[in-house]
């Protein structure tokens, strides 16, 4: 079995700032949609989709974010996952994304738009390789970092994971 930093090198993997974990951009749409054709959302033209390979290590986690799009998770290899995702209408979900189907655990998942979602990797994991989809294509400018006082305010049921996924 491969090591996580194997993986890391054999994928060309790279830390994704901000977000945390690691990542490497695999796919680009070289067809861009204008903006005037956009919800008002989005403050520029995007690219139709982009995918990432998405890589967890105990060391890192996925900070609480919202995007302005759907994202699409895959989970490919490794170690269970947990995600929390935070709705805008106050509920919350704890996801567990791993091959073990028959557990309840998901090998794909959607993150609806505008959701905070952030995941690490389940305690004793050596890793977790998963990829993303997102269509309209992402862009910096649709990446919102979590306010821990915030979150905590809007989800007190959630704030041990919230401390979690923010510090």
């Amino acid at each position: 079995m491969l090591t996580a930093e194997e993986i890391i090198k054999i994928l060309n993997l790279k830390p994704l700032p901000r977000e945390g974990g690691y990542f490497r951009e695999t796919y680009r749409s070289k067809e861009i949609i204008p903006e005037d054709f956009l919800p008002s959302r989005y403050k520029t033209s995007k690219c139709f989709s982009t995918a990432i390979y998405y890589f967890l290590t105990p060391e890192v986690f996925s900070a609480l974010h919202r995007l302005h799009t759907d994202e699409i998770f895959h989970f490919y290899l490794g170690d269970t996952v947990t995600m929390l995702q935070l709705h805008h209408d106050g509920t919350s979900d704890v996801i567990t994304l791993g091959q073990e189907i028959d557990k309840n655990q998901h090998t794909q998942i959607i993150v609806p738009k505008n959701t905070w979602q952030g995941c690490f990797l389940k305690e004793g994991g050596k890793f977790a390789l998963m990829g993303t989809t997102m269509s309209p294509g992402f862009g910096e400018s649709d990446f919102e970092a979590g306010v821990p006082k915030e979150l905590v305010q809007k989800y007190p049921d959630r704030e041990e994971l919230i401390l979690k996924l923010t510090t």
